[in-house]
């Protein structure tokens, strides 16, 4: 099978359901079921899992034999507030993530944001390393700067890999010091079948998550950080007074009424 229709499927069932799931961001709120249920019953922590409100309760998954015959190899569907698992098929296969990467590393921007670490009028250099990553990108010049509302722009619309990687070192002084806050991140999410290997999600041997922690972190970051969906709802933007033009990976925000991201990726090797 495919790794493309892997992450075909996944990604589009695991964007619906954020895009469903979370009221604030819909186009048209008369086209949806909203789910405002408070019932215990169907939060899928139990309170022996309180200390982790994203630890994983296995009686509550259901439809582990890919009951609904989707074509790929794992995805999930969950109820965004209380994260209850309402569909999954294989969620701990360790896959190559590619630039889904990123919503750990957008995590953790907005988590700077919140701390007032940085803010969003900050001027962001670019170094050598970062203007040198392949993929995609926007070309940064390490004689230039931007600002981080435009690179948190150019990394959600554009999948920036050099934007990202600037961001990075901003952070944290240099791209592994980040790359050890992401997996320390992904250890408090109790994201156990995820390795962060780089901030980007380019091919490396052991970078690798599953569908599941996928979810974890998504869930994170558009629960503590709902207005990321100002950055991942563009459909088209640009940059640098006009000069660069923007256009979302994200399909279905063009085209599926309601989507509000979250975030696309593929590689050669993540197609394997």
């Amino acid at each position: 099978m495919h790794f493309s229709k892997i992450f075909t499927s996944f990604l589009i069932t695991f964007l619906l359901i954020f895009s469903i799931s979370y009221p604030c961001f819909a186009i048209d709120d008369s086209s949806y079921i909203w789910s405002t249920s408070t019932d215990d019953s169907i939060i899928v922590n139990s309170d022996a899992n309180s200390e982790n409100p994203n630890t994983e309760n296995n009686t509550n998954v259901t439809n582990e034999n890919n009951s609904l015959n989707l074509e790929c190899g794992s995805a999930i569907l969950i109820e965004q507030k209380t994260g209850q698992i309402l569909y999954s098929h294989n969620i701990h296969e360790q896959l190559r993530p590619a630039s889904v990467t990123k919503v750990m590393s957008i995590l953790l921007i907005m988590e700077a944001i919140s701390n007032q670490k940085i803010s969003l009028t900050d001027s962001v250099p670019c170094s050598e390393n970062a203007a040198s990553m392949g993929g995609s990108q926007i070309w940064l010049d390490p004689r230039e700067t931007l600002s981080v509302d435009d690179m948190l722009k150019a990394i959600c619309v554009n999948s920036a890999n050099d934007c990202v990687v600037a961001m990075a070192e901003f952070i944290a002084g240099s791209e592994d010091a980040f790359v050890q806050m992401m997996n320390d991140k992904g250890k408090e999410l109790g994201m156990n079948d995820t390795t962060f290997k780089n901030c980007h999600g380019l091919d490396e041997d052991g970078h690798v998550t599953s569908s599941y922690d996928i979810s974890v972190m998504s869930r994170e970051l558009l629960n503590k950080y709902p207005e990321v969906t100002k950055y991942t709802t563009i459909w088209m933007d640009s940059l640098r007074d006009g000069k660069s033009q923007l256009s979302n990976t994200n399909k279905l925000i063009k085209n599926y009424k309601g989507a509000t991201g979250l975030k696309t990726g593929s590689t050669s090797l993540a197609f394997i």
